[in-house]
Formats: C-alpha cells, sequence, structure tokens
C-alpha cells in the first residue's frame, strides 16, 4: 500500500504555515508523499524536498493545479480516498476497514472550505474528533492509528544526518554528503 497526502486549497501567504505542517507530517510519520493543491507555492515545495534530501526518505513532493482530476483519476485507477473532516465517521469506527483495505490510499485533508465534491467521491469520510480542529492533528492522529505506532521507527534511507535519541540534550550526526558545520550538537546534560 502507498499512502499520499493531498493538501487542498493552499493559499500563498496565509498558509504556508499549516501546508510546510502537513508535509513534515505526512514524512515523519509514514506517508510516501505529498500533493500540493491550490496556489502553487515553489518555496513551501522545496523547503519539503530539501528536508527529504536532508533527512532522508523516500518522500515523494508534488503539486497539482487540478485536484479533481487527480482524485478521479486516483477512483479510476483502483485507490481509496480518505477525507478527513470534522464532520465524518469516528476514526475509531472506521480505522480497521482502512487498515485492511491493502489498496493505496490517497488522504485528502483541506485548507478552506472543502467542496461538497470531495466528500462524495471519498471513500471514508473521517474524523479525529467532531468538533473543530486542526488538520495538522488529524492528520498525525490518522497516520498514527493507521500504522499503529509503527511509522514512529521507520527508517529513512540516504539520510545526510539523523537525530540520536537522548534523556537531555540534544545530538545530531552527519551521515554523509552535508558540507560541514560549527557544531551540530548541543549537549545540555
Amino acid at each position: 500500500m502507498t499512502l499520499m497526502v493531498l493538501r487542498l486549497g493552499h493559499r500563498v501567504g496565509r498558509d504556508a504555515r499549516i501546508t510546510t505542517h502537513v508535509g513534515l507530517i505526512a514524512r515523519a510519520l509514514g506517508a510516501d508523499g505529498v500533493v500540493m493543491s491550490g496556489q502553487r507555492d515553489e518555496r513551501i515545495l522545496e523547503a519539503l524536498r530539501k528536508v527529504t534530501e536532508t533527512w532522508g526518505g523516500p518522500f515523494d513532493v508534488s503539486y497539482e493545479a487540478d485536484w479533481l482530476s487527480f482524485l478521479r483519476k486516483a477512483k479510476e485507477e483502483g485507490k481509496m480516498i480518505v477525507h478527513l473532516t470534522a464532520y465524518g465517521l469516528p476514526i475509531d469506527d472506521v480505522i480497521a476497514s482502512i487498515r485492511s483495505c491493502a489498496r493505496d490510499l490517497i488522504v485528502v485533508v483541506g485548507a478552506e472550505k472543502v467542496p461538497g465534491i470531495v466528500y462524495r467521491l471519498a471513500d471514508w469520510n473521517v474524523a479525529i474528533s467532531s468538533q473543530p480542529h486542526s488538520e495538522c492533528g488529524s492528520l498525525a492522529i490518522f497516520l498514527d492509528r493507521l500504522f499503529e505506532g509503527k511509522e514512529l521507527s521507520k527508517d529513512f534511507r540516504d539520510a545526510k544526518l539523523r537525530i540520536i535519541p537522548m534523556k537531555r540534550g540534544k545530538k545530531v550526526v552527519r551521515l554523509k554528503g552535508l558540507e560541514p558545520r560549527k557544531d551540530l550538537s548541543k549537549d545540555t546534560t
């Protein structure tokens, strides 16, 4: 199964931080890539590519001007669509069926008001809670529930840097290919 996150309705100048965080969460928590739609923002696309280049992958970053054609084509190819929305069914009621479907997934997270066609195209409209919440939070919880925590130990290939877990302090090791920097680690013990 491959899992791509589709970020709907990005608005330049307004959504930069949230869209970047959607991409970072998707990558860190096991998605295979992120597709940004809405207004094209090369700075965000390049920033997410740079994170993957530095911290490892694989993780695909792309832009799709016509998100509706993208979703329709995904359906034609047999992919399943999960739409994260406060108005969907509770995640605990549907996560087992999503996990067991064994087909490629497109996980849709919105920015501005999500058009009704997305609700109709979705195989699952999934609510993390039936309260207003952040698309970043809902994506993180969804991915963690889907992968049952296994995504937290994912190995990222071709990383140039890796964080070494510590009780206190910060330790980052250089694996390959980066220009030397003065100090990558801070030991605050």
